[in-house]
């Protein structure tokens, strides 16, 4: 299984930087699709369709959904932990590039934190598309080298002797952050509270909204 990189003040893990060859991937991939394309295999409207699904369909609405359940459901929350691909499915979002999940608990003395070192994988019935950012080779990068500073530069800011745990997907294991429940949401429902959750916060690179920032009622 991975092992998340411990960072805090006391504790700072270097990682091998030697796979930076995304933005070289990207363009093979952009050629691969040019000439499948011109040769008649795919159909370029369908792809648009697909990217569509799960950039605007799906999105972060699933995962704000599971995050939300977390929060107002004990028992969701404590399946969640024991096994989230199962708790997670259970929702109906599931399949490829989502078989194996885990989801890791922000608290008041621990912040997680979600890279791939080697390429971008990512969970995607749940996040919809990586944004670009996060395959890019400074993040995957830094993310591991110096988190709070990368934090940082996302407007998070952490107090300096809170831990930071960062937790490297692979093709196998694929992670969700469940931040921390904002305060003032007592008595919200599921709904509500999808609201609050972003994207950047179940990568654990933002925090959830605080209440007065979102519109009750509308998922993120």
């Amino acid at each position: 299984m991975t092992h998340p990189h411990d960072t805090d003040p006391a504790h700072s893990q270097a990682h091998p930087q030697s796979h930076s060859h995304l933005s070289d991937m990207d363009l093979r991939v952009r050629a691969l699709e040019t000439l499948l394309t011109e040769k008649g295999y795919i159909d370029p409207a369908a792809l648009d369709r697909l990217i569509e699904t799960y950039e605007v369909r799906i999105g972060p609405h699933n995962g704000a959904r599971v995050v939300a359940k977390a929060w107002a459901d004990a028992e969701f929350r404590n399946w969640l932990a024991r096994d989230a691909s199962e708790a997670i499915a259970s929702l109906g979002y599931s399949g490829r590039q989502g078989e194996h999940m885990v989801a890791v608990f922000n608290a008041p003395d621990v912040h997680h934190m979600v890279v791939c070192t080697l390429c971008s994988c990512y969970p995607w019935p749940v996040l919809g598309l990586p944004p670009v950012w996060y395959k890019s080779a400074p993040y995957r990068a830094r993310a591991v080298i110096e988190p709070r500073a990368v934090l940082r530069e996302f407007g998070v800011e952490l107090a300096a002797d809170k831990p930071i745990r960062v937790w490297d997907s692979t093709a196998e294991i694929r992670y969700l952050v469940i931040p921390e429940r904002p305060p003032g949401t007592e008595g919200w429902g599921e709904e509500q509270l999808a609201a609050l959750v972003t994207r950047d916060s179940m990568i654990g690179t933002g925090l959830a909204l605080a209440p007065s920032t979102a519109t009750q009622g509308e998922p993120a």
